[in-house]
């Protein structure tokens, strides 16, 4: 029994892009980093772009798919200390709601980003590497799976 918690999931992390009003908090922050970037004066419509889509991707690879874990305590005897945030979501559960969520706002704000920056060279580049960064952990058969040991621990 676990005395002193206040939710009945046995692993928090598994519902909580499922939570009320969470999908549109994730939008208006991310509208609200666009914001502040515009308001910086000596960056160009094309750059504070780029950095929206560099920013919000380094932030969900970092959240998502690296910091493994829960910082609640949970009666699953450590099942969830190995597995990243992505793999705990839903309980592994492929293509629910939440995790198509996740996915096509990084190609819709990808898409937005190279619409704004008019096709350039270089930042199309960029994003592409950024947008690829964080699909591909994404991907079903990558769910468990430590490309050369990294994040392995």
């Amino acid at each position: 029994m676990n005395v002193g918690t206040a939710h009945s999931e046995v692993n928090p992390n598994t519902r909580v892009m499922n939570s009320r009003g969470m999908w549109l908090s994730y939008i208006l922050g991310i509208g609200l980093l666009h914001v502040i970037l515009l308001s910086i004066p000596f960056a160009s419509v094309p750059v504070v772009w780029t950095l929206t889509n560099l920013i919000h991707n380094l932030c969900m690879y970092l959240l998502l798919h690296t910091v493994k874990g829960t910082p609640f305590e949970t009666p699953d005897q450590g099942k969830a200390r190995l597995l990243t945030h992505w793999e705990q979501m839903d309980y592994g559960v492929q293509f629910t709601a939440s995790r198509k969520f996740l996915t096509i706002i990084p190609i819709v704000l990808y898409i937005l980003t190279s619409f704004y920056t008019k096709y350039d060279r270089v930042h199309f580049v960029v994003n592409t590497v950024s947008l690829l960064t964080v699909l591909i952990p994404k991907l079903p058969q990558l769910h468990g799976v430590r490309i050369f040991g990294i994040n392995k621990y």
